[in-house]
């Protein structure tokens, strides 16, 4: 039986399947970027795959405190596609 990843939305602070997750990363050039490999270099974040969970986390900027950048709405629309 192989292990699962576990990490925990910094939104509703839930602990996930690595793979019910969004990771976001911060890259060394300070660009934000969705990372769907697990593996890009840079801060990461995770956002459950939840509508609700995204848009509060665009209303309460939870994910600019954690990875110490502003992010465009065009980040969070993206985000929004992925789960569809």
């Amino acid at each position: 039986m192989k292990k699962v990843p576990m990490r925990t939305c910094v939104v509703s602070k839930e602990k996930c399947e690595k793979r019910d997750l969004l990771r976001i990363v911060r890259t060394p050039e300070k660009e934000v970027i969705i990372d769907e490999t697990g593996k890009a270099n840079g801060r990461g974040a995770y956002l459950k795959k939840d509508r609700e969970v995204i848009n509060k986390a665009k209303q309460t900027k939870v994910l600019e405190q954690v990875l110490e950048v502003s992010i465009p709405d065009s980040v969070y629309e993206e985000m929004l596609e992925k789960i569809n």
